[in-house]
């Protein structure tokens, strides 16, 4: 069994995209990066690196910025930085985690690769590219320090891992559904029209499915809520509410689940 890859590029309302895959058997696992206006955003996975090196060694840009910490985010950071000395912009809060030795589970290692160290600072509130002003958006839930970056210029918005598909049906054990509620909440304060997602690649009204996504997540706490004030626990809840099982919760040994969906929400019930 041996992990395969593949990437293919495009270019859509003048920002340049790579799409690389990583899958063994029937699992598939994707990752998008952006470049637009002089500006690198998120760099992919170690196992991906050398799909997207072509992809790296035709941009032409100035700075990278990075939308949170994640090693299918961050894999690549320490090409571009030694490769081109492309400075690196990021939250502060996960500076320091960056510029040590990859710290996550195995399997993780195993999909993504082992994100080697590199020097980032931090990003602000906001930055300037070549022909834009970029609002920085704090948008935590999916990370502690995810962020997601709006080109004021050009309407755009690059939303990390803040939408990835209008159904949530799995996160990791540290995410936070009534977080990202509230996250994608503020973003939709802002203006802007196209969305470029991390998972999901291009989509063309992204406020229309932010909305749709805020709208689902919304519905589906005051499903876990009602059924925990009829007297449902948190097992009896997630399989009324999430029946399938998804092979990534076995091989994640259960970092991966629907369950901590149901979690969080109680979670936030209690306080």
């Amino acid at each position: 069994m041996f992990l395969k890859t593949k990437s293919m590029q495009d270019e859509i309302s003048d920002v340049r995209f790579i799409n690389g895959v990583v899958k063994l058997n029937s699992v598939k696992l994707n990752v998008y990066c952006f470049e637009t206006d002089g500006v690198l955003i998120d760099t992919g996975s170690q196992t991906l690196a050398e799909e997207f090196k072509p992809f790296f060694q035709q941009a032409d840009v100035d700075q990278v910025v990075i939308t949170h910490a994640h090693e299918d985010h961050t894999g690549g950071a320490q090409y571009v930085q030694n490769e081109f000395g492309l400075p690196i912009f990021m939250n502060a809060m996960t500076i320091d985690e960056c510029a040590r030795k990859a710290d996550y589970p195995l399997y993780r290692k195993f999909f993504w690769g082992s994100r080697r160290p590199f020097e980032a600072q931090p990003i602000g509130e906001t930055f300037s590219s070549r022909n834009a002003d970029w609002t920085v958006i704090a948008t935590p839930g999916h990370a502690k320090d995810h962020l997601a970056f709006l080109n004021k210029e050009t309407g755009q918005l690059f939303s990390g891992d803040l939408y990835v598909h209008p159904k949530t049906k799995l996160i990791l054990r540290d995410e936070s559904i009534p977080t990202i509620i509230s996250s994608i909440e503020k973003t939709l304060s802002y203006d802007f029209g196209e969305l470029f997602c991390c998972h999901a690649g291009y989509v063309k009204d992204g406020r229309m499915a932010l909305q749709k996504k805020l709208a689902y997540l919304q519905e589906l706490r005051e499903s876990a809520l009602a059924l925990r004030k009829k007297g449902y626990d948190v097992r009896e809840i997630h399989s009324r509410l999430f029946p399938k099982k998804y092979p990534i919760t076995y091989f994640s040994f259960g970092e991966w689940n629907s369950i901590h969906i149901i979690k969080s929400i109680l979670l936030e019930g209690k306080e």
